[in-house]
């Protein structure tokens, strides 16, 4: 009788999983994240007809542009266009119809290039907002565990996700999955194969893999070994600072505030310690004068060297007297946190939002440190005090970022891995026939590990030039999922996806993966199965650059044909 009564609730329990399943609203498109790349993904769906939602886990969407980001990092402009072109050319609108033509702020854009972590928010907020189909749910939580997601035949039914504010658990159902996440929650649920990790010199035949110390602009150094490890790189805050008054908030101290974390800052104004290349020339009698007119309230004379805040933050100005101010790569100290992230891509949600509590205590620390110790030299410190935060943003966080800069989480092993080989074998890098966008940017690492004695940087903080390349299909596709995407988490080696990870190549591939969700649903088949040359047409009507050719722009009549007979010859030689 007992048996028959656990069986009857069972039974009830999985009818009842059953029900809820079937009544679960079924989106031709879902989209696991709000970022950049997840947005670009459902506009792009929502403009082919197909509705889409977006699940993004905290209260604002918008990613590392609507959170600090906003000096582009795009090496070659024009490389990149498409939606991510759309984008540029509304913050730079916005700017012209704010505040005239010929204003300061639309020469401070950069021609849409720079922009206020506010106004890349209200873009992506417009875009959206133009697209009828396409629906929006913030504060809502997937859990990257297989118990959250239903399968079948390889095939992916439906996810599980969690409102927040609320706890209740829903069942969203699709035709197509995309994960637009930093970390790739969706497909490592989903069985996907991901590396973590650096590769050695060794196993793809890229120059700077592996474990490497060297000088900012500069060769390598003592250290070097080019071996593979687990670690990934740091992550930090971009911060939006502001000099002007009347829109300042001051540098806080935080409650958790560890001031042993900053005291060799002080050694390193005195003695003007930086990784530049310059330091090769530094003599100790070049650092103990500069110790001395420091002490005696002047400022550092060391080639190179940096003064107050931009000791610990690389500052680049966008408009209305604020800038994107990033970890500085000069630095030994500064708002990076290498290490201490090191279990964030394959961690709980409470686990990251514990080092997110972490590093944002971190960063408020060092930045009142500089300001404020007493042990830091007063002329530094007066001009530390003359930044703090800008009073507009992030209002509703104490003008905090919300957002942590996921540089790097899961990488995918899809239909194809990109290595760095792929960005510098050629004048244009190796050109793929199955293209879906061009990029540019540099081979570009954070620290792996904190400061060490007698190093010259921080192992694996580096910078190595690129030239403008394309990117394959393949990258955002897994090889046996047959209904997921990703054109976040992409598939590449640790220096291969150190220059696919830049917003503008998200943003594109996000519109590639939206692009091509719909053609599958359209033509009943797989993502591995769409038609390459129906994709490329569809991106290239939309404006997508697939072949960077300098001097021609989607807004030339013969750009489509020029681009198709590029991408004719590339199958060519195959």
């Amino acid at each position: 009788m007992k048996f028959l009564k656990v069986l009857f609730f069972t039974l009830t329990a999985i009818a009842a999983m059953l029900a809820a399943a079937s009544c679960a609203p079924k989106y031709d498109v879902v989209v696991v994240g709000g970022t950049p790349g997840g947005i670009m993904t459902a506009i792009s769906a929502s403009r082919m007809g197909h509705s889409a939602i977006i699940l993004e886990r905290n209260g604002t969407i918008g990613g590392l542009p609507a959170n600090g980001l906003g000096a582009t990092d795009i090496a070659t402009r024009g490389a990149t266009t498409g939606l991510f072109l759309e984008f540029v050319n509304r913050v730079k609108d916005h700017y012209i119809q704010t505040y005239g033509p010929d204003s300061q702020q639309v020469k401070d854009c950069s021609d849409g290039y720079h922009f206020e972590p506010g106004v890349a928010l209200g873009v992506f907020e417009d875009m959206l907002g133009e697209c009828g189909n396409v629906t929006v749910r913030r504060m809502t939580q997937f859990d990257s565990s297989p118990e959250n997601i239903r399968m079948e035949g390889g095939k992916i039914r439906s996810i599980t996700v969690t409102d927040r504010l609320t706890g209740k658990k829903e069942t969203v159902k699709g035709k197509m999955f995309i994960d637009a996440t930093y970390e790739g929650d969706l497909g490592a649920a989903a069985g996907v194969p991901f590396r973590i990790g650096r590769e050695s010199q060794k196993e793809f035949n890229e120059p700077i893999a592996g474990k490497v110390y060297k000088y900012w602009g500069g060769p390598v150094g003592e250290g070097t070994t080019y071996e593979g490890d687990t670690t990934i790189q740091a992550y930090n805050y971009r911060l939006c600072l502001t000099q002007k008054a009347d829109n300042l908030v001051p540098f806080r101290k935080p409650e958790n505030y560890n001031r042993e974390e900053y005291v060799s800052l002080i050694d390193d104004i005195l003695d003007g310690n930086h990784t530049g290349v310059a330091t090769l020339n530094v003599t100790p009698q070049m650092r103990a004068a500069n110790r001395k007119a420091i002490l005696a309230g002047g400022r550092t004379t060391i080639p190179d060297d940096r003064w107050g805040i931009a000791k610990v933050t690389n500052m680049v100005k966008v408009p209305n007297g604020k800038t994107d101010a990033n970890n500085q790569h000069m630095a030994f100290i500064s708002t990076d946190l290498p290490e201490e992230n090191q279990a964030w891509p394959t961690a709980s949600w409470e686990w990251r939002d514990a080092f997110a509590k972490r590093l944002r205590d971190y960063t408020e620390g060092l930045l009142w440190f500089a300001a404020n110790d007493e042990a830091v030299p007063e002329s530094f410190r007066a001009e530390a005090r003359t930044w703090g935060y800008a009073a507009d943003e992030y209002i509703d966080n104490d003008n905090f970022p919300r957002q942590v800069y996921v540089r790097e989480g899961r990488r995918f092993e899809g239909m194809y891995f990109f290595t760095a080989n792929d960005a510098l074998d050629t004048d244009r890098g190796p050109l793929h026939a199955d293209a879906v966008t061009a990029s540019h940017y540099a081979l570009d690492s954070h620290a792996h590990h904190k400061r060490e004695a007698g190093r010259i940087h921080l192992d694996g903080f580096l910078s190595w030039p690129s030239k403008v390349y394309n990117v394959p299909y393949g990258v955002i596709v897994p090889k046996e999922v047959v209904n997921l995407l990703f054109p976040v988490p992409v598939s590449g080696s640790h220096i291969g996806f150190s220059t696919l990870r830049m917003e503008p190549c998200w943003m594109a591939l996000g519109q590639a993966a939206g692009t091509a969700a719909c053609l599958a649903i359209e033509g009943r088949t797989s993502v591995q199965d769409v038609d390459i040359t129906a994709l490329q047409d569809n991106l290239l009507q939309q404006g997508a650059t697939l072949v960077y050719m300098p001097g021609h722009s989607p807004s030339d009549s013969d750009f489509v044909s020029l681009q198709k007979e590029a991408l004719s010859k590339l199958a060519g030689k195959k």
